[in-house]
């Protein structure tokens, strides 16, 4: 699909198999635009990822991408994702970014347009968009949730609420500072406050082929068990056949390193709650905290501490010299902000969440 118009053009760029590959050129250039946008929206280079990382990423057969882009004069100046979930007929999740010296020109119109085209051509019912921003004064809008807020004038909102989006949620972003002090007498705490009904483990990388079937679960869960407010996020359904091919792509593909923490409930022998980092190769930049689960008829066992600070201390002994450690929670998952909050995480940003109903 491609187009003209005011001065900028419109197309639908396909995936490159890798990074060098001689077609590679505009996913590499749609990617430093998409770093620039996002650390002017967050406030920070934290959160930037490298072609490669995003392009193992995107590949994932289970959960494709399509990406279209503008153009001025043949250099892009700014691209829109959509990502859809293999076998998921219900919902897509949208990104549109613009460099902000193209912005007012029509641009972010034209490509929200295209994308919420395409999803309806696939017959999608609705589309869910994270917005994030950095704005914490002025006038608020107030989360349906009763948690967190927005900024009522900012260019962000007023465009979704013009193309009828409608607000649902915030997430918030934080950020820990490293290093960490006391981390050793931390973990005894969090394994007594545990109980003796629970263990830990921790892994690099490839899930150990015992623990499979269990983080199937446990993945699974985790798009239904967080917190979603009105944006009805679909089930992922990850079965072991899935995860084992996962680990085996990402181990060959991506350059980013997974830790990871999981607490065995020691009567049953399953995994009951885990937690991921994720770890850039460069020690310069900051990690990203990913998914921690709790399985509800585990909680009030102190588990999630259990394992994000289990994981805080492989982090920690395998990879130091790291400077900070970034993630996003609901404003309305009380519990896992007060995990973050007791162990040093500072809000620094939010993401809006919108639902359009197509």
């Amino acid at each position: 699909m491609s187009g003209s118009t005011a001065g900028f053009e419109i197309d639908q760029v396909p995936l490159p198999e890798t990074v060098d590959a001689p077609d590679a050129g505009d996913f590499l250039r749609s990617t430093d635009v998409a770093n620039v946008v996002e650390t002017i929206t967050f406030g920070t280079p934290d959160i930037v990822y490298e072609a490669a990382e995003t392009l193992a990423h995107w590949r994932d057969p289970h959960s494709p991408f399509t990406m279209f882009v503008a153009r001025v004069d043949g250099e892009i100046v700014a691209r829109a994702t959509i990502e859809t979930n293999a076998g998921e007929t219900d919902t897509s999740w949208l990104m549109v970014q613009v460099l902000p010296e193209f912005r007012g020109r029509g641009i972010g119109t034209a490509l929200a347009e295209s994308v919420e085209q395409k999803m309806r051509d696939e017959g999608k019912r609705k589309a869910i968009a994270y917005v994030g921003g950095t704005d914490l004064g002025g006038e608020r809008l107030t989360s349906p949730t009763g948690f967190g807020s927005i900024a009522v004038g900012s260019r962000e909102t007023r465009f979704l609420q013009q193309r009828g989006y409608r607000f649902e949620q915030v997430e918030r972003m934080s950020r820990l500072p490293l290093p960490m002090v006391g981390l050793d007498e931390m973990l005894q705490d969090a394994v007594a406050a545990s109980g003796p009904e629970y263990v830990v483990h921790t892994w690099e990388r490839r899930i150990p082929e015992r623990w499979i079937p269990d983080m199937a679960v446990l993945i699974t869960r985790m798009s239904t068990d967080a917190p979603s407010a009105g944006l009805e996020e679909p089930e992922d359904i990850w079965t072991p056949e899935r995860l084992a091919e996962h680990d085996e792509r990402v181990a060959r593909e991506q350059p980013r390193n997974r830790l990871t923490a999981a607490a065995e409930h020691l009567p049953s022998g399953e995994l009951v709650a885990f937690s991921d980092l994720s770890v850039p190769p460069q020690s310069h930049r900051a990690a990203m905290q990913y998914a921690t689960l709790v399985r509800r008829e585990h909680r009030g066992h102190k588990l999630g501490m259990l394992v994000k600070v289990a994981n805080l201390v492989q982090f920690a002994t395998n990879y130091p010299g790291y400077p900070s450690i970034l993630t996003f929670n609901a404003e309305e998952n009380r519990h896992m902000l007060d995990v973050n909050e007791a162990l040093g995480f500072v809000p620094i940003a939010y993401e809006g969440a919108w639902r359009l109903d197509l």
